[in-house]
């Protein structure tokens, strides 16, 4: 799943959240699995294997911890 450029600004596409919930997916995950992904773009481009590991988890256990990363504004 890809993000949307509606991503950069901090919107989720909302019709990839409805597919995620339709798929018995709770709405916090879906907005962190969108989150992961829009980030996931970012993060493979680092080219160093171990910092894009780290990389990857630091940015999935952040969305973990904090949900009011992905509450809806």
């Amino acid at each position: 799943m890809k993000c949307t450029h509606g991503a950069t600004v901090g919107q989720l596409d909302d019709d990839a959240i409805y597919y995620l919930r339709s798929r018995g997916i709770g709405l916090e995950t879906a907005r962190q699995m969108l989150i992961h992904a829009f980030a996931g773009e970012i993060i493979d481009r680092v080219k160093c294997e171990p910092a894009r590991e780290e990389l990857d988890r630091l940015v999935w256990e952040r969305l973990e911890k904090n949900p009011r990363l992905t509450e809806k504004k």
